[in-house]
């Protein structure tokens, strides 16, 4: 049987945080954070099954690659207490398949947020402890047709 579990938070630079290595942790991945300089490496993170960017149409394709679109919110995001994304943080049914798990989260993701004009970065973790779960971050600002 499925349990609830769904958590809403907000990354921002105010509570010492960062875009980029949120993105950097959650994917497993090495990133640079281009405002600090620092970079973030998790790639020896366990447990990241699957990653994927979904963007509204009149976003820069370039943006599918995680590093360039979260080093962009970084860059656009100005104040030292600036709200960088948020975060949706859901518990995925263990009697679903991988590609069920998937196929969920992108649709819930692209009816939801992408459809408003948010890109999505959606990474599923598994360490196969029974505990299956979506990270979805979304950029704070929509695009607009201008894709501004």
């Amino acid at each position: 049987m499925a349990i609830y579990h769904c958590s809403i938070k907000v990354i921002s630079r105010g509570k010492g945080k960062s875009a980029v290595a949120a993105a950097a942790y959650r994917a497993g991945e090495k990133i640079t954070n281009e405002f600090d300089g620092m970079t973030h490496d998790y790639t020896h993170k366990g447990g990241v099954v699957h990653t994927e960017i979904l963007l509204p149409d009149h976003a820069p394709a370039g943006y599918t690659d995680r590093a360039v679109l979260w080093n962009e919110v970084e860059k656009i995001e100005k104040a030292k207490n600036a709200q960088l994304a948020r975060e949706i943080e859901i518990a995925l049914p263990r009697e679903l398949t991988r590609e069920q798990g998937i196929s969920l989260v992108r649709e819930y993701v692209k009816r939801h947020f992408v459809a408003a004009g948010m890109c999505a970065d959606i990474c599923l973790h598994d360490t196969g402890g029974g505990n299956p779960h979506a990270h979805i971050m979304l950029t704070i600002r929509p695009f607009d047709e201008r894709g501004t």
